[in-house]
């Protein structure tokens, strides 16, 4: 890793999970949210906390910012757009280190989504990927980056299981932060009440095949549907466990707040 970056190894992947179509009702908001290529416009804000990096005593607080916009582009095909912007801050990374802040890079999904589930109950998605360079400060490498992503899931009785992946790999700038190739895993699980609760456990999980290291994350979150002036915004908190992790990354434990605004069609 080359001296001009603060970002501990591996290279941390930033993402979520978030949506079939359906009513409006707070129960079927709820659902849409455990599908991530579901017909629902949302804007996830989502805080999160880690510590143990650096040489053990380092912490980094970063926020995703995760649009999900949905568009039609056929009678029977969606293309989902995921777009996830995070703003970071380590502290106390060496005890001379001090704190930096500043954005990471952005990470730019497509999905393109049939609007209707398979005959089996399956929705699905794939697409490309981009890492856009928007990162500051050393953050992360500043290089482009692209690939593949997918989403399977089913949903029924307000269970939702499913998968999202993808794999980036760096297309420039190789020369100055070394070349990069990461793989994403987040098989999700979880289960949406009749009053709008939902539970999630998942994994985030990277592999860096440069490194040939692993970094998994197991995120446990409980989310309620409130209304605030009159829309719909899910409330999510949660805490996290660093089941593996490289040197210099994040261990122990972790914890996540979410605070999502809904736009179901119709609702202004």
């Amino acid at each position: 890793m080359p001296d001009e970056t603060v970002w501990p190894k591996p290279r941390l992947s930033y993402s979520s999970a978030g949506t079939p179509a359906g009513g409006d009702s707070e129960q079927s908001l709820a659902t849409q949210l455990s599908n991530p290529v579901a017909d629902l416009i949302s804007v996830p804000f989502q805080l999160n906390w880690n510590q143990g990096i650096g040489d053990g005593n380092g912490t980094q607080t970063y926020m995703n910012i995760q649009p999900v916009i949905p568009i039609s582009i056929s009678e029977d095909w969606n293309l989902i757009s995921r777009t996830i912007l995070p703003l970071v801050s380590f502290s106390d990374l060496t005890p001379d280190f001090g704190t930096v802040n500043g954005l990471g890079n952005t990470t730019q999904s497509f999905f393109f989504s049939p609007k209707a589930p398979t005959k089996g109950g399956l929705i699905w998605g794939v697409g490309p990927v981009f890492n856009v360079p928007t990162a500051t400060n050393g953050i992360a490498p500043n290089q482009w980056g692209a690939g593949i992503t997918g989403v399977v899931l089913t949903q029924k009785h307000g269970w939702t299981l499913g998968m999202l992946a993808n794999q980036i790999w760096s297309v420039n700038k190789e020369e100055q932060f070394g070349e990069s190739s990461n793989m994403f895993l987040q098989p999700f699980i979880s289960y949406s009440t009749k009053k709008a609760t939902s539970i999630t456990l998942n994994t985030e999980s990277t592999y860096n095949w440069v490194d040939e290291t692993w970094s998994v994350p197991i995120n446990f979150t409980v989310g309620q549907i409130i209304k605030l002036g009159g829309k719909p915004v899910q409330i999510t908190g949660g805490v996290r466990y660093w089941a593996e992790s490289p040197d210099e990354a994040a261990e122990g434990w972790g914890a996540r707040l979410v605070v999502t605004y809904l736009f179901p069609k119709g609702k202004g």
